[in-house]
């Protein structure tokens, strides 16, 4: 068979550019290709498939209550030799309304064509007849933008710019605005820049935001007035922006969202904030400052603590009282008793600091019993700073008996907030005392500013509006397995997520009890718990990482069992959790599954990856058994680790250790395992050679096997079932999905 040269020409670009370029979650490229000369399908030409680059990619959505205008601006470039033609298209989100569209070609401003999600549809799939790649199954179901591009000019920049509103989703008060933002599966490069900015206004008190999806910096400056952003460079973003805001007069914001998929328990969560207020009521307070003296903190480190101990010393509230200790061989404290925090006390602080010098051993017991012992009246809230860059070398040194005297002392239930500095600690006992009294702990490495750590920690904790927290939902809901499982206090300008399952479903009370001030209060909402609601499918994972987090710290600080192994493989396997921890376990899991004959080797999901690369398997392998240590710089790390898990909040925050994970393919690439995992409508999905496994399949591998060739007509009847299953296919041509007691194993010849 035979080709001009302009048809092979014109191949040759539909080869380049159709294999795997949208070029964003929102948008992208596709070129019009000759149609084939029968009978070869399709041609096979040698091609780069990812020749285009995204050069800016810059977003910003103003909010008014409900309604939200999104501006897209997007610049892409044409580094290839050739003259590309086609179509720009935008999967319009689901009940919004295109209101501007502008691209400019030789100074003209091109039109575009809207099309119903019925019409988009059977473009979409025709596109993927004609292009054999599924990519696009994914926005099955929504309307579409379409406007031709022509010509792109090679090393041409081409922007576009895209304007659309809609009105956002509210449920018991809570708001939802959404941007597609899911790239990775498209481009090999990442985008050069990326910014996300939203103005939001409300009539109605801002009562909490909350972003489950992305690391964003929130600026508030009034009642009713925020500015959320996020910004990034040479990033190949993988999932969706969410973003929710509560509005509401009451002073405690309680905003519940649930998911429930009908198959089993459902999830929810329950974020509570202080409503914003420029000058907030806040708790009076009682705090001691115990700081480490001895010979190992002499130099940088004890010159850096010091000057953060000043700077907690300048910014006590009025109310406020406070003691300093410094610890060695022996402990000290600076006051006979709790001391106001007053001029006259903050000048006696600062030259008691400035007179602190290095010298003698570690003596932890001394120094916490001090301590505990100073807290005057169990009324007013009492923090204990604890900084340390040792073990303990003199008084009780065995971390048993240290723990159950410190118990023993602290009747009251006082915060014991833990700094360990550098890597010769014990992290365990510094991590027990943190969970026996409901702190947290932080680490800082021979890198880091000690100055601006203990800050930072302390201007989060500086005024307390609630202490001693309890949560009740009454009515016919059973809530279950919540994290953290004890709550911590809230602090103003900070926030608590609550992660938990449910049973059952309808209308329920959530109360919130606490103290301000040495009186009781209590805060009550009304709220529904969905009996069928997928569309927060981020909260699975988070409660997954904080239950894998919690269990890991249960391993760490008391031992491994067989139980507590299992438990975190199921859930780190199901909601994609993947860590140098949780890999380590679903490895061994699938070789040992694999000789028994229980799991067929192209239903693993992670051990091909770890086999390729030696020296990640033993990484992995290291890492885990770091949990066991007491003390180095694996035993802090992973302590890091676990704790991040642990208080998840976004999706960001659930893969610690992801740089761990990199490793070199038996081709030659460098990879890395996470970039083998991606999240499809709650379930997770891991690359096993050439296909993509669901979690389910490995979790129901006795089930049957339904084969279909990819491209064949039973392949193209497969997407008459629910737009659900038919994204799944999006993943590849190699794709095995669990469905409805079958697994669909869609393979290519």
């Amino acid at each position: 068979m035979k080709y001009s040269h302009r048809k092979l020409r014109l191949l040759m670009v539909w080869a380049l550019i159709l294999t795997a370029l949208p070029l964003l979650g929102d948008g992208f490229i596709i070129i019009e290709p000759p149609r084939p000369i029968p009978p070869r399908p399709r041609p096979v030409v040698s091609f780069d498939p990812f020749p285009l680059a995204v050069k800016q990619h810059l977003v910003t959505v103003n909010i008014s209550d409900q309604a939200a205008v999104t501006h897209i601006d997007q610049i892409f470039v044409n580094p290839t030799p050739n003259r590309l033609e086609g179509y720009y298209i935008f999967p319009i989100p689901a009940g919004a309304t295109i209101s501007k569209f502008s691209m400019f070609i030789d100074g003209k401003e091109t039109e575009a064509e809207l099309l119903d999600a019925d019409k988009a549809r059977k473009i979409y799939q025709d596109i993927v007849r004609r292009m054999i790649d599924p990519a696009l199954l994914e926005y099955s179901g929504q309307g579409m933008l379409k406007v031709r591009i022509f010509p792109i000019e090679p090393g041409s920049e081409k922007r576009v710019k895209i304007s659309y509103s809609e009105v956002l989703p509210k449920e018991s008060g809570t708001v939802e605005y959404r941007y597609p933002l899911n790239t990775e599966k498209f481009s090999s490069r990442p985008l050069e820049s990326l910014r996300i900015q939203v103005n939001i206004r409300s009539q109605q008190n801002i009562q909490n935001i909350y972003c489950p999806t992305h690391e964003v910096d929130i600026h508030r400056s009034g009642s009713g007035e925020a500015v959320v952003g996020y910004e990034a460079n040479r990033v190949k973003p993988d999932r969706d922006f969410k973003l929710y805001f509560r509005q509401g007069e009451d002073p405690l914001g309680l905003s519940l969202m649930t998911y429930q998929s009908g198959k089993d328990e459902g999830f929810f969560m329950l974020s509570i904030s202080p409503a914003f207020n420029p000058r907030p009521e806040v708790i009076d307070k009682d705090i001691a400052f115990v700081l480490d003296v001895s010979g190992s903190m002499a130099g940088q480190k004890l010159d850096q603590a010091k000057k953060a101990l000043r700077f907690c010393i300048e910014n006590l509230n009025r109310g406020d009282r406070f003691q300093i200790i410094r610890f060695s061989t022996q402990a000290e404290a600076l006051f006979r008793e709790l001391a106001d925090a007053d001029e006259g006390h903050r000048r006696e602080a600062a030259t008691f600091i400035d007179a602190l010098r290095a010298i003698g051993g570690t003596n932890i017991e001394a120094a916490l019993q001090l301590a505990l012992e100073n807290r005057p009246e169990p009324g007013r809230p009492y923090f204990v700073v604890f900084i340390t860059d040792g073990k303990p070398t003199i008084g009780e040194i065995e971390e048993g008996a240290l723990l159950e005297k410190i118990r023993g002392l602290n009747l009251h239930q006082t915060r014991i907030f833990t700094f360990g500095i550098g890597e010769e600690i014990n992290t365990h006992l510094l991590d027990k005392l943190t969970e026996a009294t409901h702190a947290f702990r932080s680490y800082i490495s021979p890198t880091e500013d000690i100055e601006i750590k203990i800050s930072d920690f302390y201007t989060k904790v500086a005024s307390p509006v609630l202490t001693g927290l309890q949560l009740d939902v009454s009515g016919a809901v059973r809530v279950n397995r919540l994290y953290p499982v004890q709550l911590p206090d809230l602090f103003q300008g900070g926030s608590l997520t609550v992660l938990g399952r449910y049973r059952n479903s309808g209308r329920a009370a959530i109360r919130l009890s606490g103290t301000v001030n040495q009186s009781p209060r209590n805060f009550e909402a009304k709220a529904v718990f969905a009996q069928d609601e997928t569309r927060h499918d981020f909260i699975p994972a988070l409660w997954a990482s904080r239950a894998v987090g919690y269990m890991l710290d249960q391993i760490r600080l008391k031992g491994e069992n067989e139980e507590l192994k299992q438990e975190i493989i199921e859930l780190a396997r199901t909601y994609g959790i993947i860590t140098p921890y949780t890999s380590y376990l679903i490895v061994e899991d699938e070789e040992q599954r694999v000789v028994r004959r229980q799991l067929a080797p192209r239903f693993q999901l992670l051990r091909p990856n770890f086999d390729s690369d030696t020296q990640l398997r033993q990484d992995a392998t290291d890492d885990y058994l770091s949990l066991q240590k007491k003390s180095g710089g694996g035993s802090v790390r992973s302590s890091q680790d676990v704790q991040g898990m642990r208080d998840a909040d976004n999706l960001a925050r659930t893969r610690p250790g992801a740089d761990r994970l990199a490793y070199r393919a038996r081709d030659g690439r460098q990879q890395n395992v996470l970039q083998q995992m991606r999240m499809m409508n709650g379930r997770a999905f891991y690359q096993n050679g050439s296909n993509w496994v669901d979690a389910e399949v490995s979790a129901n591998a006795a089930a049957p096997v339904k084969r279909i060739r990819f491209g064949s007509d039973e392949y193209f009847a497969l997407l008459d079932k629910p737009a659900e299953f038919v994204r799944y296919l999006s993943l590849g041509r190699n794709v095995l999905v669990y469905w409805e007691g079958e697994i669909y194993e869609v393979y290519e010849e």
